[in-house]
């Protein structure tokens, strides 16, 4: 027999994390699923998304919902018939990755299909969007770290990166514009942001003019975030983005995410692991997805005021693998 036990969590945060389309945030909220059998325990964390963005589906309720087909026994694959791609699917797969690897004494990156244990990996540092000021000021702070991303999305944002550029010089720069650009944005600014050495921008257009990609050679590789949730995403996405952010919380979970990852690798697609705000045991599954990817946001918690324990090691920027966290 299966239990299953669902709880919620929030996780205050250093400092208001700011993008922008959305209301400054506090800290994280988190929804935590885990899974018994056989006196086996399988875990999974998601974000709470619709505390922060009033249309998205109530993920505590979607999770709640399948807790009795979840505890019937049905598989990782089964459960793509009861919950969507998004956050809730996320908890739930990722507890029976867990469990399913725990029970057949196998570690979880085997499972996973990789052909060696994770290694450590270097994760970005994001900046909230501020002013050009603040954001140089919080550049400054951190340019000993490798690379930093920076939250944009207004008009002003070439005068935030000129001084972000001066005040951490030697710092690899990427952008994530969370939709907030005009495509005629976007073209005034590729020929200068790669003069900074800005190296990557991330979902720099809202949906409904992200059709004015095509046939663009932009100077600078250009990431799918929002716009990249599964594998169904991405013939959409050909022609017009040069890479896809793959994040758990957007897939549902380590099964889709896999798939979504081969898929996009073999399509010649760039690959970004991302993260949204969440703990060391959301952050452990990406670290797996991540050791085939270009770039890597997994930074969630040191923007937290304190993690889980046990926790994933972050020296600076470097993160290493645990089997503690979340594995065998």
């Amino acid at each position: 027999m299966r239990k299953m036990c669902i709880g919620v969590e929030k996780w205050p945060l250093h400092e208001p994390f700011i993008i922008s389309r959305m209301a400054p945030q506090l800290n994280g909220e988190v929804i935590v699923v885990e899974i018994e059998q056989n006196g086996v325990i399988g875990r999974g964390e998601c974000e709470r998304m619709d505390v922060f963005e009033p249309d998205y589906d109530d993920v505590l309720s979607m999770v709640e919902g399948v807790k009795g087909h979840v505890e019937s026994g049905i598989s990782r694959l089964e459960l793509r018939s009861y919950l969507p791609s998004g956050a809730a699917r996320n908890a739930v797969d990722c507890a029976l990755f867990e469990l399913e690897a725990k029970l057949a004494l196998l570690p979880i990156w085997q499972v996973a299909g990789f052909n060696e244990p994770p290694k450590p990996v270097i994760t970005v540092f994001t900046l909230s969007l501020d002013t050009a000021e603040n954001m140089a000021k919080a550049a400054a702070r951190q340019k000993h770290r490798p690379i930093l991303k920076l939250k944009l999305g207004r008009k002003d944002d070439l005068d935030k990166v000129k001084a972000i550029r001066a005040a951490a010089p030697d710092t690899r720069l990427v952008i994530d514009a969370n939709t907030g650009w005009s495509f005629a944005q976007l073209q005034s600014y590729l020929p200068e942001l790669a003069k900074l050495g800005v190296e990557m921008i991330e979902q720099p257009l809202a949906p409904d003019e992200e059709h004015l990609l095509e046939g663009l050679y932009p100077e600078i590789p250009i990431v799918a975030d929002e716009s990249c949730l599964d594998c169904a995403s991405l013939e959409s996405l050909k022609g017009r983005y040069q890479g896809v952010n793959i994040k758990l919380d957007k897939t549902g979970g380590m099964t889709e995410a896999l798939a979504l990852l081969n898929a996009a690798i073999d399509q010649d697609f760039d690959i970004m692991v991302g993260c949204m705000l969440g703990t060391s045991l959301a952050m452990a599954p990406a670290l797996l997805l991540a050791q085939k990817a270009r770039w890597v946001d997994i930074d969630g918690p040191l923007l937290l005021s304190k993690d889980r324990s046990p926790a994933l090691r972050y020296e600076g920027s470097l993160v290493y693998p645990d089997d503690h966290v979340w594995g065998t």
